[in-house]
């Protein structure tokens, strides 16, 4: 199978700019942008301890990276898959995370039950790696509804020809992963979305936020969320109330967004519509990397070809 080993990494930036033009121009992209930050509210509600771990960039983009590995393991090499100098392999060209932070990150998985030692591996030095059942339902629920949205984008009918052969998910999951992982304007995103996604659960603060947006089109250059409350994050992402305050502040720095004064209360607040455009353009690098890979899962099955 095409995939990501680290040998076979294609570090040239990835633009797609033409079809991600094409994403942004579509107004159906928002609103399906906000169904799908739901998605991932009910995903966090559903696997909270996963959707924490990964509510932060680099620890999606290392999950990612992990489970493409295990997707390409081959049961003939009982060292295949996972193991920490296979992941170390793949974002070494990246400067995607240093060795501490790799090789901590598979000891968190494994503290937490996400991966397991593969049964009857000969090597106590390389400890091969796999998903458990729980870490497989998420990744595959997370990947159902990316086709999902891109359906209700072009009236598709990817979920269905996924599940009517789930060998679309297992060869179209490493192949997005490697453009992912490889792309700067994925990996690296503008700061006004980058001071929410590469802090710690700064991801579920995101969604619920995008999720939230009254109004798709731009009122006076702003995007309006009424009754936003930090103490209802805070209670329902398990967060302290400081570190969702200090998530918003990073962004009312940077001017994104703000809030407007009401009865001697801050309880509306805005984002500026090149907040959202900045997310817009954002998701629809990983819609374009997802839409390829879907492409060529199919050709290849069509083909026979691994």
């Amino acid at each position: 199978m095409t995939g990501i080993q680290s040998s076979a990494i294609d570090t040239t930036k990835v633009s797609f700019s033409a079809e991600v033009d094409l994403f942004v121009a579509n107004p159906l992209l928002f609103p399906v942008l906000q169904q799908g930050a739901r998605h991932m509210i009910e995903l966090y509600d559903h696997f909270p301890r996963i959707a924490r771990l990964v509510a932060a960039q680099q620890k999606w983009l290392l999950t990612q990276a992990a489970y493409a590995l295990h997707l390409q393991r081959d049961p003939a090499d009982p060292l295949s898959g996972i193991t920490a100098a296979r992941l170390l392999g793949v974002i070494a060209q990246t400067g995607l995370a240093s060795r501490n932070t790799a090789t901590a990150f598979l000891a968190e998985l494994r503290a937490y039950k996400l991966v397991r030692d593969v049964a009857g591996s000969p090597s106590k030095r390389s400890r091969p790696l796999e998903p458990t059942e729980t870490s497989h339902e998420a990744m595959t629920l997370w990947f159902r509804g990316q086709m999902r949205s891109l359906d209700l984008i072009d009236k598709g009918d990817r979920v269905a020809r996924l599940e009517a052969d789930p060998e679309i998910f297992c060869r179209a999951q490493p192949l997005a992963a490697k453009r992912l992982i490889a792309d700067p304007a994925w990996r690296e995103p503008p700061l006004s979305i980058s001071c929410f996604v590469w802090t710690e659960y700064g991801g579920l603060i995101l969604d619920d936020f995008i999720a939230r947006i009254a109004n798709v089109e731009p009122q006076d250059g702003h995007h309006w969320v009424e009754d936003l409350r930090f103490s209802e994050l805070s209670s329902h992402y398990s967060l302290s109330r400081t570190h969702v305050r200090r998530l918003f502040a990073r962004a009312e720095a940077l001017g994104s967004l703000g809030w407007q004064e009401r009865n001697g209360s801050r309880n509306r607040i805005w984002a500026t519509a090149s907040f959202v455009e900045d997310y817009k353009r954002w998701q629809s690098v990983k819609f374009c990397a997802l839409q390829w890979a879907y492409n060529e899962a199919i050709r290849s099955i069509g083909t026979g070809r691994l």
